[in-house]
């Protein structure tokens, strides 16, 4: 059961950053554009944020005998997708820069 709500978690942040990622034209007149970039990003961190602490007080509930492994596993689950997605975009900003640096003026 963790593991399908994991893979919905990781359905859903898809989804959210697809989302995000819309073309400006997709249906949306010229005065309207969708967010920047930095925009995504910065949502994208606050919901890694809060997912790790809501993992926190999951795991906290736990040893303090209030919720049940199967939460812990689905919260941490979560935190580390959500984590993994933050260092991938990390991951490609870097090579970015370095191939942007690499290329002769």
């Amino acid at each position: 059961m963790a593991d399908i709500k994991g893979a919905q978690a990781y359905t859903d942040a898809i989804a959210r950053i697809k989302q995000g990622m819309a073309m400006p034209d997709s249906g949306k007149t010229a005065g309207q554009q969708g967010p920047s970039f930095g925009d995504i990003l910065k949502n994208t961190i606050q919901n890694t944020v809060e997912t790790q602490r809501n993992s926190e007080r999951v795991s906290a509930a736990a040893v303090a005998g209030k919720a049940n492994i199967t939460d812990v596993l689905q919260a941490t689950t979560e935190a580390e997708m959500s984590l993994s997605t933050v260092l991938a975009i990390r991951d490609r900003v870097i090579r970015a820069y370095e191939e942007v640096m690499r290329s002769p003026i």
